[in-house]
């Protein structure tokens, strides 16, 4: 097969104009021996990686995929040598604008992005929340996420929740990626301070429990029979003095606010949750009890993210650091 030459064009470069924000695009491929007999539509599904066969069939109708730059069916076979052209329009999935945002960037490549989010930022826009986020940043620093769904973004964790988290750059690698969450090749594992001692805690080891909507708070998630699965390890827990331990977490699912929910159904919540949060232990020293109670946020961190490299098959690993904010926490709790 031989190579396909790519090249991704931001609005002015070509002769006619595009609305704001829109992207698009423009390869081209020649055929090799190997490759002569092979359908038009599949010729082009095979070699013009991040779109879909559907995506690549509606090019060929509306004239967006040439073949030696006339109009062919899907059905045509192509012939040793047939140059194979696409220029099409991106549609831009999102009317969120571009922000210069700093973004704390622990790896990149040509298909993924793994970002370090810190607390207080959103990851997507939303009522009450139109600038500032992630989705926001996303969009000026790498202008050619725009024609993603949701800017490449594969998951997500809640705003004053810190740590990782994969953005794709491709199509094809946001449907990897997308795919690897629903068969759990991608792990995520968390950090977390609680209420509870590891005794108590570690009774509750595999927490298998139903999640929904809250019956009567609609901005809260709980426990509740008929929910969707939801799914909750704890792999560590090392007291903090006598009343709080740290938690190693691992999601095996992903609901909305699932740790949380899970923890503070058990009796373990979060230091800091607004919430799902308790009232703070009594017999606290002073310091302590402040230390708790101001606490500004859930303290909960996602520290580390594993995947398989969409394009090259790799198992990947990231860590990122516990905050600073967390650490004083432990520290405090520990006196």
């Amino acid at each position: 097969m031989t190579k396909t030459d790519v090249s991704y064009q931001n609005e002015g470069e070509f002769d006619f104009e595009l609305p704001p924000q829109t992207r698009s695009v423009s390869l081209t491929h020649v055929v090799g021996d190997d490759d002569a007999g092979v359908r038009l539509d599949k010729l082009s599904a095979m070699v013009f990686d991040g779109f879909s066969r559907v995506q690549l069939q509606a090019y060929i109708d509306d004239g967006q995929l040439l073949v030696n730059e006339v109009l062919l069916k899907p059905k045509y076979r192509v012939r040793s040598g047939d140059l194979v052209q696409l220029m099409a329009n991106l549609d831009n999935h999102s009317e969120d604008l571009p922000e210069d945002i700093a973004i704390d960037v622990v790896y990149e490549d040509d298909e993924v992005i793994v970002i370090n989010k810190p607390a207080g930022m959103v990851v997507h826009p939303g009522a009450g929340n139109r600038t500032g986020t992630l989705v926001n940043a996303l969009l000026y620093h790498y202008p050619d996420n725009a024609h993603l769904p949701r800017a490449g973004l594969v998951h997500r964790i809640d705003k004053d929740t810190t740590g990782l988290l994969i953005v794709a750059r491709t199509k094809s690698a946001q449907l990897h990626l997308t795919e690897q969450l629903k068969d759990k090749s991608v792990y995520r594992h968390y950090q977390c301070i609680c209420q509870g001692v590891p005794s108590d805690i570690l009774r509750h080891a595999l927490i298998d429990l139903p999640i929904a909507r809250h019956p009567t708070q609609r901005t809260k998630m709980a426990v509740r029979d008929g929910g969707r699965m939801a799914v909750t390890h704890i792999l560590k827990a090392q007291g903090l003095g006598e009343r709080y331990s740290l938690l190693d977490v691992r999601l095996e699912t992903g609901r909305t606010h699932q740790i949380r929910v899970h923890l503070s159904h058990l009796g373990f919540a979060l230091v800091g949750d607004p919430v799902y949060g308790n009232a703070v232990k009594s017999g606290l020293s002073e310091k302590c009890r402040r230390a708790v109670q101001y606490f500004p946020r859930q303290a909960l961190h996602a520290y580390q993210l594993g995947f398989i490299h969409p394009k090259t098959g790799d198992a990947r690993q990231f860590i990122a650091p516990m905050p600073d904010d967390m650490q004083e926490l432990m520290t405090v709790l520990q006196q």
